[in-house]
């Protein structure tokens, strides 16, 4: 009798434990995943994948965990440049007396690459593989992603007044629909629009954004309810709370990102589940500001998709999805007052899939799948600070840290290679990030 030839594929990763995520909380042993021009072809065991394929390449990794690799759900990642600069400050202080003065300063095409470059260099030896973007200058910002080879979102901006993007509202749309045009197709860069916040958009431009989110078929990335200041300053303003006027100009649908949702009722709450709404949990950055508390669990329990962000290293600090995994679990259980709440599992959902599918991906990224694309992080179990292993998923969601991611791949291709970044000048990027400290320095003394 013949046999079948093993089929040739360019890639074949054997893991002593593989979490795909989908389907949920399942932990496989001893499979390797198989991979071939950037796509997934098969999970399964490591023994039979020998057998049916002929890898280009095998990766051997008999301590780790191989987990899809994290998608940061909000980032402001230009903003890498501004980490530390105003720490231990309210939200609106933070903003007006610092971040807003110096970004006016310091914004324009530069900036906002050479932030990006160390912020992908920072996410990928942390183990993320996708980000959904919100800044200035998206054009670049996109074009730095695609030359890096990092999968991303990028926000086109939408705010009431001139920036170094735009000038007049006309201008903020006009451009936006031409970085969206210039993006279209492209195998890991794609858009959303990008309202900042419904204190500092109009209704006009809001029902522009929704007919024009309908159109393209794109999200609508949005600030939301971060604050109770927000909150009274909405109602006293036009008797609504933000959200209500969100959902009465029709931006309250399945294509909204809400991003903070710390001020939320029981109604809204339902409002969410219904309309599909997805919530992004930045815990740091709430923390941090003292901006409030997501009730996450109740999200959860109500159907709502909830995805985890970092926010931008300006009111984080840093981009670690493994430490805001961590903080999203045990905050959502305090604020819920049950230990079993947010769930290690789910934590991981959370920062993977969901995310994924906050962002549209949700076919393509999220989840270790036959037919998606090949992003994963390789996680080491075997450092001491992560052992005894009892369960996996509880190990990643709460005691381990990103140092222990030593490999990962977006779409096929190798990013770091035991902790090392394989195609980013890492001395040329820290080169430009202390260039920059020093005329930020010298901006904010004044």
């Amino acid at each position: 009798m013949s046999q079948t030839a093993p089929q040739p594929v360019d890639l074949l990763i054997e893991a002593r434990w593989i979490v795909p995520v989908e389907p949920h909380a399942v932990v496989l042993e001893h499979h390797a995943v198989a991979v071939d021009k950037g796509t997934i072809v098969a999970l399964l065991p490591i023994s039979e994948a020998r057998a049916a394929y002929a890898p280009r390449e095998r990766v051997e990794l008999g301590e780790h965990v191989l987990i899809p690799g994290l998608v940061n759900s909000h980032t402001h990642n230009p903003m890498t440049l501004l980490r530390g600069l105003a720490d231990d400050l309210p939200l609106m202080v933070w903003l007006q007396k610092h971040i807003w003065p110096v970004e006016g300063q310091v914004i324009g095409p530069e900036f906002v690459r050479d932030g990006v470059e160390l912020a992908v260099a920072e996410m990928i030896r942390g183990g993320t593989t996708c980000t959904n973007e919100n800044y200035f200058f998206p054009d670049v910002i996109g074009a730095t992603y695609r030359r890096m080879g990092f999968r991303a979102v990028v926000g086109l901006p939408v705010i009431e007044f001139p920036t170094a993007w735009a000038k007049t509202q006309d201008e903020y749309f006009d451009r936006a629909i031409e970085v969206h045009d210039s993006f279209l197709g492209d195998a890991l860069v794609g858009t959303s629009f990008a309202p900042h916040a419904p204190y500092t958009v109009s209704d006009e431009s809001f029902e522009r954004i929704r007919v024009l989110s309908d159109q393209l078929d794109i999200q609508v990335h949005l600030h939301t309810h971060e604050t109770a200041h927000e909150v009274e300053e909405e109602k006293a303003k036009s008797g609504l709370r933000p959200f209500q006027r969100l959902q009465k100009l029709g931006i309250v649908n399945d294509r909204l990102i809400a991003v903070h949702m710390t001020q939320l009722t029981d109604a809204e709450i339902a409002a969410c589940a219904e309309a599909g709404v997805s919530v992004v949990h930045c815990p740091e950055s709430n923390l941090k500001l003292a901006s409030g508390f997501c009730p996450a669990e109740k999200l959860r329990q109500a159907g709502v998709n909830v995805a985890i962000g970092t926010d931008g290293c300006a009111s984080n600090n840093d981009l670690d999805m493994f430490g805001e995994m961590r903080t999203a679990a045990l905050l959502a259980k305090a604020v819920a007052g049950d230990a079993a709440a947010f769930d290690a599992a789910y934590a991981l959902r959370a920062a993977t899939l969901n995310g994924a599918r906050a962002m549209g991906l949700e076919d393509r990224i999220g989840s270790i799948e036959a037919g998606k694309q090949a992003d994963f992080a390789a996680v080491r179990l075997s450092d001491l600070e992560t052992q005894p292993l009892f369960h996996i998923a509880s190990q990643l969601a709460y005691a381990t840290g990103r140092h222990q991611v030593t490999d990962v791949w977006i779409n096929g291709v190798r990013k770091l290679a035991g902790r090392v970044l394989t195609d980013i000048d890492t001395d040329a990027v820290l080169a430009k990030t202390h260039a920059w400290r020093e005329r930020i320095a010298a901006i904010d003394a004044c």
